[in-house]
């Protein structure tokens, strides 16, 4: 196990170049940041096919923002395990459009999810902001530059493998450190390129390559991860671990295991979650984190703990 370093969870990290005010919930005081799921793809474990319609994944979003979402993450290959790729083609088919009509409704962060530079490049010229790689820029030599191009966030996650062969028998000698590691060499990796650590969320990669203890050592230990300076994102909705700790097989009933899983994580250090149900997450973030307000202003301390 990784040796624990101090970290300021008070302390809000910012990103560069978000100054305005409309499109700055990066900079913000807000405490934990939620990010709505927009999957253009046929096959997503969760909701494939219900978005692969240009119209259909603009009125998912705008609804995603309405129930209070912060940033929209905008999809169109999907990463599930098995999972096959997208040509590069077909995947700027299903989101530039999808993106373009969202950015003229609204001034809300936007982030494509993908490992193509030529993706990234097309998303971020119609209007993305940040790219949200699974691959943590591993995936495309050119996405790198597309990053200093752009001058735009990015987010590096873990994953053991590809989507197509992860799952199949991962495994750790010591599933945080390892993780710890390769997220500490990828942002050292990008600060060699010239890219601020300030610009970069990191994300443990929960589901990806990883079997249930897995998952839970991190989730366990995500607070290890604020000591990279870096924001922290977790992934965790409706995920398969959930359906092995409650026998959910559907994904879509996951939703309740999810806010504890969420709700957790925020407790840990988390600072963005990615969420399929939106506006049940912002209600339970409200209580957490009126709670975690009250415990960081010392008013928890009853008068016989004194």
């Amino acid at each position: 196990m990784i040796e624990k370093k101090t970290a300021n969870y008070s302390q809000q990290r910012s990103l560069p170049g978000y100054e305005e005010e409309s499109r700055s919930p990066l900079n913000s005081q807000k405490k934990i940041l939620i990010m709505g799921v927009v999957n253009c793809t046929p096959d997503s474990f969760s909701d494939g096919g219900l978005f692969l319609q240009t119209e259909k994944a603009v009125s998912h979003a705008m609804s995603l923002l309405e129930a209070g979402a912060d940033i929209l993450d905008i999809g169109g290959e999907s990463t599930r395990p098995f999972s096959e790729p997208v040509d590069l083609e077909e995947e700027k088919r299903r989101v530039i459009p999808v993106i373009k009509e969202i950015r003229k409704r609204t001034k809300t962060l936007i982030s494509v999810d993908t490992q193509k530079a030529g993706v990234a490049r097309a998303a971020l010229s119609v209007g993305a902001d940040i790219v949200n790689d699974v691959s943590a820029l591993r995936a495309d030599p050119d996405m790198a530059e597309v990053i200093k191009d752009f001058k735009c966030p990015v987010c590096l996650m873990h994953m053991k493998g590809t989507p197509r062969d992860m799952q199949v028998a991962p495994s750790y000698n010591d599933c945080v450190k390892e993780v710890y590691d390769f997220l500490e060499e990828r942002l050292n990796y990008i600060e060699s390129l010239g890219i601020s650590r300030e610009m970069a969320i990191v994300d443990p990669g929960i589901g990806f390559g990883k079997r249930l203890n897995h998952n839970l050592e991190l989730l366990a230990n995500l607070d290890y991860f604020k000591s990279l300076g870096a924001k922290v994102l977790i992934g965790v909705s409706r995920k398969s671990f959930l359906g092995e700790i409650t026998g959910l097989k559907d994904p879509k009933e996951r939703d309740i295991p999810t806010l504890g899983a969420v709700a957790w994580s925020v407790i840990r250090g988390a600072d963005i979650v990615r969420v399929h149900n939106v506006d049940w997450t912002r209600r339970l973030l409200q209580v957490v984190e009126a709670l975690m307000e009250h415990v960081r202003n010392g008013q928890h301390m009853s008068i016989c703990r004194k």
